[in-house]
C-alpha cells in the first residue's frame, strides 16, 4: 500500500469528483491520504472530508501565504482543533519568501505559534520553506533547543544543508511530483543523502502533477508515479518504497491509525 501524506482535498478543483478522485487513488493501491490545511477558515471543509472516510486523516494549521490572516492565532487554539480525533499533524506552516505574500515578520510570528502547538501536542510539525533555509534552521534549533517536536519537511526543494540538519534533529522530509521533473537534480541529489527511514512521499494535489501529467491537475493517485521515480534514483525495489514510506509514515504520524476494510 502507498499513503499520499500531502492532498488537500477541500481545494475547489475537487468541487466537482471528489469521491471519484478518492476511489481512483484507492483503485491505483494509494489506501490512506493526509489532507492538509490552509488556513483555519478551511477547518470545517477539511473536516467534513476527513469524517467520511476513516482512511482519511487531517492536519490543522496555516499556510505562511496566509499568515497575514492569522496574526492574532494562539497556541491554544491550534491545541484545542488538534484535539479532535483524526487530526495527525501541525500545519501546513512555515516561512515562504519566494512569493512573499505576507511579510516576513508575519510568517515568523505565526510559525512560532505552530511550533508552540506541536510541543504542546506532540504532533508532528508539518513545514512549507522556501528560500527561507536560513532563517527556517535557525527557529527550528532555537524552538526544538527548549522543547522537543518532530519536523517534517513537506515537498522539500530546499537546500541541502537545512535538510540535513533537521534530520539530525529527528526530522522527516517528504518528497512530492517534483522528483519526475527533467530539472529536478538538485532535489533528486538530495533524496539520496536522506536517511530512508526518514523519507515519505506525497502529491501536494491539486498541484504539481508528476510525470506524465505535468500540466494537468495532480490527484492522489498519481503518488504511484512518485513512488516509482523514488525507486529509481534510490536504486531499490518498487515495493521496497511502498514498505518504507508506508512504515516511515505511521512512525511519524503516531496518532494515524489504519484498519483496511473489504466489501
Amino acid at each position: 500500500m502507498l499513503i499520499d501524506s500531502h492532498v488537500n482535498l477541500h481545494h475547489e478543483k475537487y468541487a466537482d469528483d471528489l469521491d471519484a478522485v478518492i476511489d481512483a487513488a484507492r483503485a491505483a493501491g494509494v489506501k490512506a491520504m493526509l489532507t492538509i490545511s490552509d488556513r483555519l477558515s478551511s477547518t470545517d471543509a477539511i473536516r467534513v472530508i476527513a469524517e467520511r472516510y476513516e482512511f482519511i486523516w487531517r492536519s490543522v494549521g496555516a499556510h505562511p501565504h496566509y499568515a497575514s490572516d492569522h496574526t492574532d492565532l494562539t497556541t491554544a487554539r491550534l491545541v484545542e482543533l488538534a484535539s479532535e480525533e483524526n487530526v495527525v499533524g501541525i500545519g501546513e506552516c512555515g516561512l515562504d519568501f519566494h512569493y512573499g505574500f505576507s511579510p516576513r515578520e508575519d510568517q515568523e510570528r505565526v510559525f512560532s505559534v505552530h511550533m508552540e502547538a506541536a510541543q504542546e501536542t506532540g504532533l508532528p510539525l508539518i513545514i512549507h520553506t522556501r528560500e527561507a533555509d536560513e532563517m527556517m534552521l535557525d527557529l527550528l534549533t532555537r524552538a526544538i533547543g527548549k522543547r522537543k517536536f518532530t519536523p517534517l519537511l513537506h515537498c522539500y526543494t530546499s537546500g541541502l544543508h537545512l535538510a540535513e540538519a533537521v534530520m539530525e534533529m529527528g526530522g522527516y522530509i517528504s518528497f512530492s511530483g517534483i522528483i519526475t521533473f527533467k530539472n529536478a537534480d538538485d532535489v533528486r541529489a538530495i533524496v539520496v543523502r536522506m536517511p530512508q527511514d526518514r523519507i515519505i512521499i506525497e502529491t501536494d494535489c491539486p498541484y504539481l502533477a508528476p510525470v506524465p501529467f505535468r500540466g494537468r491537475r495532480c490527484d492522489p493517485a498519481h503518488v504511484v508515479h512518485v513512488a516509482d521515480r523514488l525507486a529509481e534514483v534510490l536504486g531499490i525495489a518498487r515495493d521496497d518504497v511502498d514498505r518504507i514510506t508506508t512504515e516511515n509514515f505511521f512512525r511519524l504520524f503516531e496518532k494515524a491509525h489504519f484498519q483496511e476494510t473489504t466489501t
